[in-house]
């Protein structure tokens, strides 16, 4: 496509989706709004199957009648004769079915579709629909609206149908309240991401005999899949890539199912339910993932069976290095594409779409922390492409593509690229929801090219994997304490707290009678402070009632005595801080140049080590993207913010001016 044919089709059919979602105005007063997708858009399929099917109608028809006293499975057969996967043996359609017996009718077109399409019609409950139309008095009206629409695929696409059921969906969500980026990713993103994943094994797949197999576990409309096939048979006419998908939402697998039909794959291949607590194709492999998941979705809903497969299965099962938190299930997806990933020398190659929160979400030892490790120290990262904001229909938030590989070329092992393509971008003509941006071909062959040249530039960045890791360390100070016997608030919170309530009343008044004989004056020591107060008793203070004093009437102090128990330094928890050692730099090297000049007394608590590598500090990882492209931008010149500020009082003044000359009843005044 050149640089403008992305909109020009955009906008084409969004011309022909505002034509069939005219169909709204019969149903308007009849239906509420968030009802008419869930109307429009199985109609709209229905007449799509029809133009489809109208060729090999005729053929089809007198093939059924031939065969259907024989036994033998029209499943079989009658495929072969419709050219599709499918097929309808009734006598009806949508501009035959009659006034008088429309809803009778009707039931029998649909049913007498194959079972795979039939199934794609209870996806939308076409039978409620129906009936509910029927009861106002509105189903033929709605058929004959339908009829007359050509949408054969020499007059609409695939691509373009695509585009047009995108966009009915947009309008849908958007009538009824809901997410339409859930089910869809607008085209040019989905075309950028196709092209990193599959642009390097261009030359593979313009061999001979390719089969490629490509997996989306939550496919939406099937964009990604849609895409991803036509770009390879872009290059390679004679290749065979078999899509696999999985979907939530009962209209947009609908969706899906039918397109993949459509275009003659198997529609057995895509599957209805929750990938991450269901997944419905558990033992395949594909060469290829792509995914758009949720942004920022909770995962509360499945949150027993993925904890449940976590602890049970470990690394065998999905979701082995950690789970992420419950607020955003983000990383599931990306640790269940790559389960999916082929372990021959073909390999997998995935591109996914996430937000910027799986980046650096989360410290050292945290489950996000730890999915990135497991990620980096396999070496499965390629590269992450930061892309403009404003490109998605229901956000306009910051998104990367990430691009993973499970056999990465010579030249790329042991490295991660970063490209910024946050400037490339052209403006839309019109918003498409908070779409108001998008990536022309110029653009994705710029980022494109990026990637491939595998060189520093100025939006691109080239890493070792350890770049990203760390270790926290703690960092100790020794507990030096003053005591301070006789501060009339101390004593008062000391006698608020719940631990001095749970002593009696007598062992209250002989604490307080030993505090009160002690010289008004701070402790500088605390062994020597305790000692003095148990001179004072009849039985030496417990452990409780130390912690108690210790709580209340201590305080930090540089100039008391370091405290000890058992000859050891003991620690101050409220002094206590941590460190991100970068991994490449030993810790002790680190700590003497960043820590000791600063705070002489300082010491690492090394009891504080990683579980997989026993060395000191917990090992994280975070990619902070914008930190390796910000770029410094100096501030204005004083004289010049001065001069500025003061020409805008002029205005203001000015324009005060002549709404108090023009103000009625001046001149009375």
């Amino acid at each position: 496509m050149g640089s403008t044919e992305y909109v020009d089709r955009t906008a084409s059919q969004q011309n022909l989706a505002g034509f069939i979602w005219s169909v709204a105005d019969l149903l308007r007063g009849d239906f509420k709004r968030s009802d008419f997708g869930r109307i429009i858009l199985p109609f709209t399929l229905l007449r799509r199957l029809e133009c489809v099917l109208a060729p090999t109608r005729k053929p089809v028809l007198e093939r059924y009648q031939a065969i259907q006293d024989s036994g033998l499975d029209p499943d079989l057969i009658l495929p072969k004769v419709s050219g599709q996967r499918f097929y309808n043996v009734s006598q009806y359609t949508l501009a035959n079915l009659g006034e008088g017996e429309t809803r009778a009718n009707l039931e029998d077109y649909v049913a007498k579709f194959s079972a795979n399409a039939r199934e794609v019609f209870d996806s939308f409950n076409f039978d409620t629909w129906l009936d509910r139309l029927a009861s106002a008095n509105l189903l033929y009206l709605v058929v004959q609206k339908f009829a007359v629409l050509d949408l054969h695929p020499n007059a609409v696409s695939n691509y373009e149908m695509g585009l047009v059921f995108e966009e009915l969906i947009r309008r849908f969500a958007e009538a009824s309240n809901e997410t339409a980026g859930e089910h869809f990713t607008p085209r040019d993103v989905v075309r950028l991401a196709t092209t990193l994943v599959f642009a390097p094994d261009r030359e593979i797949l313009t061999g001979a005999g390719v089969i490629r197999t490509i997996y989306d576990p939550c496919c939406g409309t099937g964009g990604f899949l849609a895409t991803g096939i036509e770009q390879v048979l872009e290059w390679n006419p004679q290749a065979r890539v078999i899509p696999y998908g999985q979907e939530l939402n009962p209209e947009s697998y609908a969706i899906a199912k039918a397109d993949m039909m459509i275009k003659g794959y198997d529609p057995k291949n895509i599957t209805f339910g929750n990938t991450l607590g269901d997944d419905q194709l558990p033992f395949e492999h594909f060469g290829y993932g792509l995914a758009n998941p949720p942004f920022g979705v909770d995962w509360k809903k499945v949150q027993k069976a993925v904890t449940d497969e976590h602890q049970q299965r470990g690394h065998d099962g999905r979701f082995g290095p950690g789970l992420p938190r419950v607020s955003d299930g983000s990383l599931l997806f990306l640790m269940h594409l790559l389960s999916k990933r082929r372990h021959d020398a073909t390999g997998t190659r995935i591109g996914i779409i996430l937000n910027g929160s799986p980046l650096f979400t989360g410290g050292a030892g945290s489950g996000e922390s730890e999915i990135r490790r497991w990620i980096l120290e396999h070496d499965w990262l390629e590269a992450i492409v930061a892309l403009p904001t404003d490109l998605f229909y229901n956000t306009g938030i910051a998104t990367y593509v990430w691009v993973l590989t499970n056999r990465k070329e010579a030249r790329r092992k042991g490295k991660v690229q970063l490209i910024n393509a946050t400037g490339l971008w052209a403006p839309m003509r019109k918003s498409l929801g908070s779409k108001r941006r998008y990536l022309t071909d110029e653009h994705i062959a710029e980022i494109a090219r990026a990637h491939d040249t595998f060189e520093q530039t100025e939006i691109s960045k080239l890493f070792d994997t350890t770049d990203f890791g760390y270790r926290r360390i703690t960092v100790e100070r020794p507990l030096q304490l003053a005591f301070h016997p006789k501060d009339a608030i101390r004593l008062e919170a000391l006698q608020a707290d719940k631990g001095w309530a749970k002593l009696d009343a007598d062992r209250q008044q002989v604490l307080l009678d030993a505090l009160g004989s002690l010289p008004d004056q701070p402790w500088y020591a605390r062994d020597q402070f305790f000692k003095t107060v148990n001179e004072h008793l009849d039985t030496n203070l417990s452990a409780p009632e130390k912690k108690l004093l210790q709580k209340h009437l201590g305080e930090h102090d540089p100039e008391a005595e370091v405290c000890k128990t058992k000859g050891a330094v003991e620690p101050d928890p409220d002094l206590r801080d941590y460190e991100n050692v970068p991994l490449a730099e030993s810790v002790e090297d680190y700590f003497a140049r960043e820590v000791t000049p600063h705070v002489p007394d300082a010491w690492i608590d090394d009891s504080k080590r990683d579980t997989q590598d026993g060395a000191v500090g917990i090992v994280g990882y975070e990619i902070n993207f914008n930190r390796y492209f910000y770029k410094y931008q100096p501030p204005r010149p004083l004289a010049e913010i001065d001069a500025e500020l003061k020409q805008v009082e002029r205005e203001i003044m000015a324009l005060l001016g002549e709404v108090t000359a023009d103000a009625p009843g001046r001149e009375e005044r």
